[in-house]
């Protein structure tokens, strides 16, 4: 999954303004304690922090 895609579906999902917050203030335990921000800065593949984000949220299965 390309990053594009990734905060396109960040964006479908929480709105242009929430998107942005939950990947800078939400640390999520699927992704070791960090937030969406901090696990793309390391290298985490943008697939795996969406994966983490729809199991944290809740996302519909359409989106995963």
């Amino acid at each position: 999954m390309r990053l594009t895609v990734f905060w396109g579906l960040m964006r479908e999902h929480f709105g242009d303004s929430y998107a942005a917050s939950v990947a800078r203030d939400f640390v999520l335990a699927g992704l070791g304690g960090r937030t969406v921000d901090q696990a793309l800065a390391d290298g985490v593949e943008p697939k795996a922090v969406w994966l983490a984000v729809c199991d944290a949220f809740d996302v519909p299965e359409r989106l995963r």
